[in-house]
């Protein structure tokens, strides 16, 4: 199975109530591009992230409006920003990482919402029962050739407007030298375990 790769670069998931306190309540989701997944798509709004170390600018905000807020970056991000957000699936933002948001017309403290977010492929209800694959599976998959990794566990989510696509974070990413739009593939890996040097 080749699959396609998305990097995913930090961004953000507003509510409407934190969209009309960071943008006003006047403002409309405007369509900067389209994402590779159906229905999601980059707008034209970008806010700023502060955290006890530093700060980060012009991070994008993904539409359309979500029933929660939820910031998505990774750990090198949290690095510099001086956060320690767990690792987490999608949607699963109870007791995760406070973060201030900064907009052009106000800001606010999420007390939770800032996760790293799990590697994780989008898969058509077809081609998953194709490969015989189901919700509650991980797999190990292939990235990068030049720095060839294999990333255990990967999760999947499974829908039929969903289109087949790996997402890994910017550190994955740049650990295997790959970018989106490169292939990753289903490997079959025998189990190991990690041995404690004393």
């Amino acid at each position: 199975m080749k699959i396609p790769i998305g990097v995913s670069v930090r961004h953000a998931h507003l509510k409407r109530e934190h969209m009309e306190v960071l943008f006003g309540k006047n403002y409309r989701l405007e369509r900067f591009r389209e994402l590779y997944q159906p229905v999601q798509y980059a707008t034209e709004y970008t806010i700023k992230l502060v955290g006890p170390k530093g700060e980060l600018k012009n991070v994008r905000v993904l539409g359309p409006e979500n029933d929660y807020s939820q910031i998505e970056i990774s750990k090198t991000d949290a690095y510099y920003l001086g956060v320690n957000p767990p690792v987490r699936v999608s949607g699963d933002i109870a007791e995760s990482e406070s973060i201030k948001l900064v907009g052009p017309k106000g800001e606010l403290k999420l007390e939770e919402g800032c996760i790293i977010a799990t590697r994780h492929i989008h898969m058509h209800t077809i081609e998953a029962e194709n490969y015989q694959i189901k919700p509650d599976d991980l797999l190990d998959i292939q990235v990068g050739t030049i720095k060839p990794t294999i990333l255990r566990g990967v999760s999947v989510k499974i829908k039929d407007t969903y289109q087949l696509e790996l997402h890994i974070d910017t550190d994955d990413a740049n650990a295997a030298l790959v970018k989106s739009g490169e292939y990753a593939k289903l490997v079959n890996v025998k189990e190991w375990e990690i041995i404690e040097i004393e």
